[in-house]
């Protein structure tokens, strides 16, 4: 499966993004879609996941209440909305397409959020 996320950009501390994940190629929803970030001099992290049947959803502790992770097989893309940004939310933002096994299979390009306090 071939992901491209888009959507990042630049907004205020308390404002909003909506990034897309659009998948191409192999069946999309037979996987999870998970949505990573990685800030300047860090690690890439998990920031939340999502089931390919929608049942079950994750996100780390300090984005609970503020980001929800969601999915439309029928348009083959995953979301991530993002609400009340803080300054330590800036990142590049990845998608990937999870197996039943835990493991990646795929990533899409970066999409970079920058949120100014």
């Amino acid at each position: 499966v071939q992901l491209q996320a888009y959507g990042g950009g630049l907004v205020q501390a308390g404002g909003s993004l909506r990034l897309a994940c659009a998948a191409s190629g192999r069946t999309f929803s037979s996987y999870a879609v998970g949505w990573f970030r990685q800030a300047p001099g860090k690690e890439r992290e998990l920031v939340a996941a999502i089931s390919w049947t929608n049942a079950i959803t994750y996100s780390i502790d300090s984005v609970k209440g503020r980001f929800t992770v969601s999915r439309d097989n029928a348009k083959n893309t995953g979301y991530l909305q993002m609400d009340s940004l803080k300054p330590e939310d800036t990142a590049v933002y990845y998608c990937a397409a999870i197996s039943t096994g835990g493991s990646v299979d795929s990533w899409g390009q970066g999409t970079l959020v920058t949120v100014s306090s």
